[in-house]
């Protein structure tokens, strides 16, 4: 069998970068990264044989653990029928009905294949139902590789933004308004400046790619009544909280309506599945009713559905799981603050439901410019001594952790024990 370092070798004569997707390269914790075999409950197995507790969880999809058994059933069965219609079935309707019941602020739903498709999918909705150009985002939050919103900020807080990776163009980037997140000022001043060309807001509302960083109070209220009254869609990105943070995602945690509201992972299993919906007069202005196009090939894939429809009966059914969830990831939280707190590491820890980032800082952390200020050679240490301890960690600072409901107390506590001697060797 190849170690981690050979197969990774042997990745990189065949693909861009040896990877599928750029952080699973290891580069932010300088280390070569595992391969992994096979995934049972809270533990994941690589190449070498090594096994670890996974708090990656496939990025967020598996709160109900790895290979669960109803899910692996219903993809099986699914499969057996046909990997590919494109053609509609029942099981879309059931999966959407799931969806649409559980979030108040969905009437009507569309399946897509990723995260990014659903946002570029409902930037493109905004677009055309307002007949605007301009799209409102927060630094440090991600909504996938689409180009408008791969965009850092202008030289002022006003300022329309600049192309954040190679290939975007400045005409695309600077149809994006790029603003510090909890910061109701800024986007005050954005909205008195922009209103008329503004065609949306997105924003996560629990942020998870600069770390978990939840909004403070009263946040999420004003950003939308601000869009609102001007006439603009207020989109919630909720491919990572949504069905992750509680039954019906963060908009029904934090009892907020968004217009229109971007789903992945856990609806889709671990499959690659992800949709966006909203309002229905919204909605209704996607073709084949409205202007606005938007179609795939694979969407609505059946295998895919299955394994979607699983994993939210599950969730719906037990709602018991939230509950532990939030018992294990509360337990994660206190050893970890406790651990570092006795071997003299400053660390920030920020959790909303069973997502949490460890910042190695005093804290606090309400944005991008404060998560930045985080030792990250103090973290690739960390990461690389827990892993060695076998935790297998999300290799960024910036990154969230994920907590399933097939981690065990022993499983927590043992992290818990792990982390305290890596903070000793810190």
């Amino acid at each position: 069998m190849a170690s981690n370092l050979e197969a990774f070798e042997e990745a990189r004569k065949y693909i861009a970068g040896g990877v599928n997707s750029p952080v699973r390269a290891f580069r932010a914790v300088g280390d070569t990264p595992l391969f992994f075999a096979s995934g049972y409950g809270s533990k994941v197995t690589d190449i070498e044989g090594h096994e670890y507790i996974d708090y990656v969880g496939s990025w967020g999809p598996h709160i109900l653990g790895h290979a669960s058994e109803p899910v692996i059933t219903a993809i099986t069965r699914a499969a057996r029928s046909s990997t590919s219609f494109g053609a509609p079935t029942v099981s879309e309707t059931v999966l959407a009905r799931l969806i649409v019941e559980a979030l108040p602020g969905v009437d009507r739903v569309r399946l897509t294949n990723s995260g990014t498709e659903a946002t570029m999918s409902a930037l493109r909705l905004a677009r055309g139902f307002t007949g605007r150009s301009l799209v409102v985002k927060f630094a440090g939050c991600y909504h996938g590789h689409v180009d408008s919103l791969l965009v850092a900020a202008g030289s002022g807080a006003l300022t329309l933004g600049n192309p954040d990776s190679k290939g975007v163009s400045d005409a695309v980037a600077q149809e994006t308004i790029v603003l510090p997140y909890n910061d109701v000022g800024a986007i005050e001043h954005a909205f008195q400046k922009y209103g008329d060309r503004i065609a949306a807001t997105i924003i996560e509302p629990v942020a998870g790619n600069m770390g978990v960083i939840p909004p403070v109070r009263g946040y999420l209220e004003s950003v939308a009544a601000i869009t609102n009254e001007a006439g603009a869609v207020f989109i919630m990105d909720e491919v990572m909280t949504g069905f992750r943070v509680a039954w019906g995602g963060a908009q029904r945690l934090l009892e907020h309506k968004p217009d229109l509201t971007v789903l992945g992972k856990v609806i889709g299993g671990g499959m690659p599945l992800a949709a966006f919906g909203g309002r229905a007069d919204i909605m209704a202005a996607l073709a084949p009713d409205g202007p606005v196009y938007q179609a795939g090939t694979l969407s609505g894939n059946p295998v895919a559905v299955s394994a979607g429809i699983a994993a939210l009966t599950q969730l719906r059914n037990n709602p018991g799981i939230y509950r532990r969830l939030e018992v294990l990831s509360a337990r994660l939280e206190h050893g970890l603050r406790t651990g570092a707190a006795r071997c003299g590491v400053p660390v920030y820890l920020a959790r909303c439901g069973s997502m949490l980032t460890l910042f190695f800082q005093d804290g606090p952390v309400r944005n991008l410019a404060d998560a930045k200020r985080s030792d990250t050679k103090r973290f690739a240490l960390f990461h690389k001594i827990m892993r060695e301890q076998g935790h297998y960690l999300p290799p960024s600072q910036f990154e969230a952790w994920f907590v399933s409901n097939a981690h065990t107390f022993k499983d927590i506590d043992a992290t818990i024990d792990a982390a305290e001697r890596a903070f000793a060797e810190l």
